[in-house]
């Protein structure tokens, strides 16, 4: 998403700052969200002028980690709940941080503060270390008065994250090393062993199968184009990444990657999990459902998936009931929809909400468990393709040769 510069005024007061949105209407909306009248807003230059100018440091410093954020929620919390002074409790933080982005945007946020702002305005002004989620549950904290609450809950929700992520990791850390070393296998064979072989063949003069001249002819075209395949793939690969950086580009990997086969469900399952807790948590603080929702669908990091929750927004502002809206959205379960609508027959939606979360986080460890057991057939598939191809193509003109020598 783009980047724009704004300048807004809270009670008389200039403030200026940085947000990541999709366009400007929508930084607007935010601006008004976060108790601010836009001014001026302006999209940033670049990704790399961005990069460079950031607040928080140049292009080759370490990134803020799940860990850093998990931490800093964790001692704010309880900073909070001990009743220390804000400004003395990020400096604290700022000056124990051993992130130096981290810290960098620890002092924007003291410096944004001293002028007056507020923490979930200065925490805003910093999109690439701050998640819009923690920005905005701190907002929400900060106009009910549970300030110490919402870091409480944003750590648990991170820290929930930090482990799906790990335990998706750690299921496809196998199959991955299998692809990897199948794939180097392939290209040794190719390059080295099957010429090997050729000349064998070339030396008793006779008729090979065409399995085998296929594999020659594979052979041949990869020694003497390699440096074009290289060079083809390199370049694919950094046109590929540069389209999946663009809206349309992350919408449609944001699709995709939910349809892959056996982790496609995993990876839908574990979003609407995070959707779920997330809205949970807005909504159960106090948020108004429509700005709820729209808070969530921004925050769930599925750009596929938050245009659907986008599409339910706006059936709820026509008047539509969550149940409804949630339905035609086509992306929950109908065990889900159905505690839903006990949620909002009954005025619990939020505890439901955190039910559902519940059910999926169930289901998402469940197929995580068995996510190795699912693959391992499906890499002796390729491994056993792998063998009959070498059969028929190297071994099977051998067996034939010898056969015709004995004969």
């Amino acid at each position: 998403m783009p980047l724009y510069h704004y300048s807004a005024r809270r009670a008389g007061q200039l403030v200026q700052g940085e947000i990541e949105l999709a366009s400007p209407a929508a930084v607007a909306a935010q601006l008004v969200e976060n108790g601010l009248t836009p001014v001026r807003i302006a999209e940033a230059a670049s990704r790399a002028g961005r990069t460079e100018r950031s607040a928080t440091g140049g292009l080759f410093q370490r990134r803020v980690r799940s860990e850093d954020l998990i931490l800093f929620c964790r001692q704010m919390y309880a900073l909070t709940r001990a009743g220390v002074p804000m400004l003395r409790a990020l400096r604290g933080l700022m000056e124990s941080s051993r992130n130096p982005r981290l810290r960098q945007a620890l002092q924007g946020v003291i410096d944004g503060l001293e002028s007056g702002r507020e923490l979930s305005s200065a925490l805003a002004a910093f999109p690439e270390v701050f998640p819009p989620l923690l920005t905005r549950m701190v907002q929400v904290g900060e106009n009910s008065g549970n300030l110490e609450q919402a870091f409480e809950q944003l750590a648990q929700y991170l820290e929930f994250e930090k482990q799906t992520r790990e335990q998706i990791k750690a299921a496809l850390r196998y199959p991955t090393f299998v692809i990897v070393a199948i794939a180097i296998a392939i290209s040794i064979l190719t390059l080295f062993v099957i010429p090997a072989f050729e000349k064998v063949f070339a030396s008793f003069g006779a008729q090979l199968p065409l399995a085998t001249r296929i594999i020659m002819a594979v052979s041949h075209f990869a020694r003497d184009w390699w440096p074009y395949i290289a060079g083809g793939l390199l370049l694919g690969s950094l046109l590929l990444r540069r389209y999946l950086r663009t809206v349309s580009g992350e919408r449609l990997w944001d699709r995709l990657k939910l349809r892959l086969p056996l982790v496609g469900s995993i990876l839908r399952r574990a979003t609407l999990a995070r959707f779920a807790r997330a809205f949970a948590m807005g909504y159960g603080s106090g948020v108004p459902l429509v700005q709820a929702l729209a808070y969530t669908a921004r925050a769930i990091d599925n750009r596929y998936l938050g245009e659907k929750l986008e599409g339910m927004r706006n059936q709820l502002e026509r008047g539509e009931t969550l149940t409804r809206s949630a339905a035609a959205s086509a992306i929950f379960t109908p065990l889900v929809l159905q505690m839903l609508a006990v949620g909002e027959e009954s005025g619990s939606v939020d505890s439901m909400l955190l039910e559902v979360a519940g059910f999926y986080e169930r289901e998402v460890a469940y197929e995580l468990k068995n996510l190795t057991s699912a693959i391992e057939p499906v890499l002796i598939i390729i491994i056993g393709a792998m063998v009959l191809v070498l059969a028929l193509g190297v071994f099977l003109p051998m067996w034939n040769l010898s056969s015709a020598m004995r004969g």
